[in-house]
């Protein structure tokens, strides 16, 4: 199969519906955290570092970036099952790390589960390390 290019541009309001069964099929919602409410604080803040990915004429990718001017953060890579290893998270990536960049934005940190071996290889492979320090959170706004 040739892959189809991926176009990499903002998110659009009628993406929505895709992009949260996008996140679904790739297993990223949870049920303590509403992906609408996601999507809508995301287009309050950075609304341009929320980018999609369209390949074939489908959302194929989705990448949620953000800089509180200390550091950028990396949420919601997501690649559709049938669109994985064609190097879409990859150029999501890039196109990511050259926005944060543009913003003057010296390190990125990003969350992924420690469970899983797969994107932690991934994150690797771009040159991503862990980094000594614990995660902490504490909710502010009960999404359910």
């Amino acid at each position: 199969m040739t892959p189809n290019a991926l176009a990499i541009r903002p998110y659009h309001p009628s993406d929505e519906a895709a992009i949260i069964q996008l996140w679904r099929d790739c297993g990223l919602t949870r049920p303590w955290n509403d992906p609408s409410k996601d999507i809508a604080r995301k287009l309050t803040v950075q609304s341009d570092l929320f980018l999609v990915g369209e390949a074939g004429g489908v959302i194929a990718g989705t990448l949620m970036g953000g800089y509180d001017g200390h550091r950028g953060w990396i949420n919601y890579l997501a690649v559709s099952p049938a669109h994985q290893r064609l190097g879409y998270a990859t150029a999501l990536m890039c196109a990511a790390e050259r926005k944060l960049l543009e913003m003057g934005c010296p390190k990125i940190n990003l969350l992924i589960r420690s469970g899983n071996a797969a994107v932690q290889a991934f994150y690797a492979r771009l040159g991503f390390q862990p980094d000594e320090v614990i995660s902490l959170g504490k909710r502010l706004i009960p999404d359910m």
